[in-house]
């Protein structure tokens, strides 16, 4: 499976942005893909995940209320709708799929970063 991020780039605070994260050789289902970023000199974060075929969602407190993510199944693609961006959202943003999302629990794999691909970062910077 690979995975392609864009649609990030240099936005104002207060504007929004869309990310995309189109997969392909995908075979299986029952899948979970997550959105994640990375600010210079600081941790790894999650941001969302959603879990094939898309009616069940997680995301961090952080971006909750703010953020969606939804997928396109015709498309294999996973959206990450970035709206009342803020400095801080500032980061390296890449998608991830975890191939095993089974149960209740489904997020906690990719919230624990234990995921089975990772796509290239795309990058987004909010000006204040």
């Amino acid at each position: 499976v690979q995975l392609q991020a864009s649609g990030g780039g240099l936005v104002q605070a207060g504007d929004s942005l869309r990310l995309s994260c189109a997969a392909s050789g995908r075979t299986f289902s029952n899948y979970a893909m997550g959105w994640f970023r990375q600010a210079p000199g600081k941790e790894r974060e999650f941001v969302a995940a959603i879990r094939w075929p898309g009616d069940t969602t997680h995301y961090a407190d952080s971006v909750k209320g703010r953020f969606t993510i939804s997928i396109d199944n015709a498309k294999d693609t996973v959206y990450l709708q970035m709206n009342s961006l803020k400095p801080e959202d500032t980061a390296n943003y890449h998608c991830a799929l975890d191939k095993n999302a089974y149960g209740s629990t489904w997020y906690l794999r990719l919230k624990g970063y234990d995921y089975n691909y990772r796509g290239q970062g795309t990058q987004v910077t909010v000006s204040s």
